[in-house]
């Protein structure tokens, strides 16, 4: 009884409502990200990868045409770049990436997932290596499909996997699922960031099955802790993770 009684003053309320026009489309809303009292914070991030000894041959171009200024810098531990960041919407085809959004959309990704199947760009987070060439052999540094990977634009980091590969000479590239987290916009056409994205992957890592979204972020977030020499939170040894790495488990 209650119940219908509120319906009917409800349906009367919306009668004497005057008509009002459809308010306009809004923007994307960027999600408010949550940050753990314990996490790696971003600057911590960039401390560390301040100064570069350089482990490529040669530098990278930003986009084709562009002078080649981006040096891979490395330590034991990792290989990071800073540079630009292109939105990569190859893989399976969603809503957001598709022939129809991305002008140079391919179905297919360097890895794949573990039933076979390519990576979702929409979904996964992940970035883009450079195919080996005589500047650099990802492959001769640790770096493989599924490699751990912390990109860090701003005050955000997202934690990411190796999940394709790009032209020989240009490098600075990451999935929708990446650029949309890290509050970039996603848009294959006229999305990205021009600059001062930090890209750090971690040596010898490894996330099973590389699709596994909830694992690389566990194994980043631990792997980026040894990494700076984060005192406090939980031991490294204390993440049950289906993650190699070769480092930090010795």
């Amino acid at each position: 009884m209650c119940v219908k009684s509120l319906t009917l003053v409800a349906a009367s309320a919306a009668l004497l409502t005057p008509t009002t026009l459809p308010a306009p489309p809004s923007r994307p809303r960027v999600e408010p990200v949550a940050v753990r009292d314990d996490a790696v914070r971003a600057a911590d991030l960039l401390a560390k990868v301040r100064d570069c000894t350089r482990v490529s041959r040669g530098r990278y171009r930003r986009d084709a045409g562009a002078p080649a200024r981006i040096p891979v810098c490395g330590t034991r531990e990792v290989v990071y770049w800073t540079a630009d960041m292109d939105i990569d919407c190859d893989g399976r085809p969603g809503r957001r990436c598709n022939r129809r959004t991305d002008p140079l959309f391919s179905s297919a990704t360097a890895y794949a997932q573990s039933n076979g199947r390519a990576l979702s760009a929409e979904r996964l987070p992940f970035i883009v290596v450079p195919a080996p060439s005589r500047i650099w052999d990802h492959r001769d540094h640790g770096v493989r499909g599924g490699s751990v990977a912390a990109v860090v634009y701003g005050d955000r980091v997202q934690y990411a996997v190796v999940g394709d590969i790009g032209p020989r000479r240009v490098i600075g590239e990451a999935s929708y699922a990446t650029a949309k987290a890290l509050g970039i916009r996603p848009d294959p056409r006229r999305g990205g960031a021009p600059s001062d994205v930090t890209y750090i992957v971690f040596r010898n890592s490894r996330v099973k099955p590389i699709e596994d979204r909830d694992a690389a972020a566990l194994a980043g977030e631990r792997l980026a802790r040894q990494f700076v020499g984060r005192p406090g939170g939980r031991r490294p040894d204390a993440y049950p993770l289906p993650v190699e790495a070769g480092w930090a488990s010795r």
